[in-house]
């Protein structure tokens, strides 16, 4: 790999093995996890903004038989570009385990329907567009070539995952009134605790999933809010997404935890977080299974041949 001195190396994960107290039901998914390297298979783009140290798919299966969680989404990061080959080779060798969100180019010509069959066969169930972690920031929401885009991925029963600051967009749920495809949006919306549930981006990714046409990840919340754990500034966000549709909330580690500039959080008490965020076991499998099987096509769980 050749070393970007413009891209900083990352924290990596914290190593202490240590399972949480709280335990997810049979068929749980960690629905946004990333995997990255190792380098010398899989080079990062040169243009990335930052260096993640390696997080293999072997580690992070090790990581999730210690959190008690059997499945997962592997989403395509930013250090990849549109080169989805190391999210592609966990899909392959794990079809049971994983379902994955690749990002492609932005030309819809750029993408033959060979590519896009390949992906969903492969187990790929999204593509998504970021807009936040980005060298070049100044192109906004390039709304039509979402459209575009969404038009060719709409037959095979894809989603389009934004990572975006909804607070930027007050206008959000008349952008994407009447969207080809359905939209989950990253990190409750990525917009910082400080702004407040009241935010007309935010309420209007609310309007979004009441209206059914959005789901929310609930990640990240580290990333949106100025304190450590347990991150109270976020609880008013985790109610108000249960209130707007709990039929579209989905839950994700968010692992290896990469750019984090704050004290680096345990995967283990990011799970009892959930648990203490919600305490009802039936909307807790709600969010941790049935959504995931939803919206990522998951097979009928079980334990052998994951």
């Amino acid at each position: 790999m050749t070393q970007n001195l413009s891209a900083p190396l990352c924290q990596a994960p914290d190593p202490e093995i240590r399972s949480p107290k709280i335990k997810f039901p049979p068929g749980a998914v960690d629905c946004h996890a990333h995997v990255c390297g190792p380098a010398r298979l899989f080079p990062y783009a040169q243009e990335r903004i930052y260096t993640p140290p390696d997080a293999t798919v072997e580690s992070y299966q090790a990581l999730l038989q210690i959190l008690g969680i059997d499945r997962a989404v592997l989403v395509q990061p930013s250090v990849y570009g549109t080169d989805n080959r190391a999210m592609l080779a966990a899909l392959k060798a794990h079809p049971k385990q994983f379902r994955g969100v690749a990002v492609i180019p932005n030309q819809p010509t750029d993408v033959s329907d060979r590519y896009l069959e390949e992906l969903h066969l492969a187990g790929v169930r999204g593509i998504r567009c970021n807009i936040v972690d980005v060298a070049n920031k100044s192109a906004g929401l390039p709304i039509q070539t979402l459209r575009a885009l969404t038009e060719r991925i709409k037959p095979f029963g894809w989603h389009l995952e934004l990572l975006m600051h909804v607070n930027e967009y007050p206008d959000l749920a008349t952008v994407f009134k009447n969207f080809p495809v359905d939209l989950v949006f990253g990190h409750f919306g990525y917009s910082h605790a400080k702004l407040g549930i009241a935010d007309k981006g935010f309420e209007g990714l609310l309007e979004l999933m009441r209206n059914g046409q959005a789901w929310v990840k609930m990640t990240g919340s580290y990333r949106i809010c100025d304190g450590n754990l347990p991150y109270t500034e976020m609880r008013p966000f985790n109610d108000a997404v249960i209130r707007a549709n709990p039929k579209r909330l989905i839950w994700g580690s968010d692992w290896p935890h990469v750019m984090v500039k704050k004290k680096m959080p345990h995967d283990a008490d990011l799970c009892e977080l959930l648990g203490a965020w919600i305490s009802d076991d039936s909307l807790r499998k709600t969010i941790l299974v049935d959504n995931p099987c939803i919206l990522y096509d998951f097979p009928a769980f079980s334990k052998v041949g994951t």
